[in-house]
């Protein structure tokens, strides 16, 4: 199985060896090659977007046999709404095609990394509370990659965040089963990995 995997560039350093760890528990003889295709910004969109997914699927013998998309709502813009929003979007650009699978992260990928609140505040020398129990209900107006840099910025490790670099510190060691059960986005997305590969579905 071949999964061609959409996704931003700093964001697939920081998580791509963390979830190829958690699948490889997971997947005993059926571990995929996760092929990535960062891009450096948000992924492509529209007309665009289509045409990545249709060269992908269509590659000859590098051909896919599945795309999966991985895109944050908030992107410096408010052109997504929220997660459903961003995944119905990338369906109509898309369109009909069953081998593709738009994701996004609620609001932005660190919502993934608020469930280890107790780790981000060590490594940033700050004991600030966290922002909130449920990590995808923080939203535009404050994104969760926001509150892990301001924490930094204030916090005694004297640097401010860098995803490639304080994210994967932040996952080093973690079972994204943590991060999953609290948030249904990132469930979602490892659900349909899981899936294309014959695994057992997160409950």
């Amino acid at each position: 199985m071949k999964i061609s995997l959409l996704i931003e560039g700093r964001t697939e350093k920081a998580f791509l060896p963390h979830l190829r760890q958690f699948l490889e528990t997971r997947l005993h003889g059926k571990m995929p090659n996760v092929d990535p295709l960062p891009y450096h910004g948000r992924i492509p969109k529209g007309e665009k977007l289509k045409r990545v997914v249709e060269n992908l699927l269509s590659n000859g013998d590098r051909a896919a046999d599945a795309v999966v998309a991985l895109t944050d709502v908030y992107t410096g813009t408010r052109e997504f709404n929220d997660a459903a929003d961003a995944k119905a979007k990338m369906r109509a650009w898309v369109g009909p095609e069953t081998r593709f699978h738009p994701h996004a992260a609620q609001h932005d990928f660190e919502a993934w990394l608020l469930v280890y609140w107790a780790d981000i505040v060590k490594l940033a020398g700050h004991n600030k509370r966290s922002p909130g129990k449920n990590p995808e209900d923080v939203n535009h107006d404050k994104p969760p990659a926001y509150h892990i840099q301001e924490l930094f910025e204030v916090g005694s490790c004297r640097s401010s965040y860098v995803k490639p670099r304080d994210a994967n510190r932040i996952l080093q060691g973690k079972d994204l089963l943590v991060s999953a059960n609290a948030c249904p986005e990132l469930k979602a997305l490892l659900n349909t990995i899981l899936q294309l590969c014959d695994g057992n579905i997160i409950p």
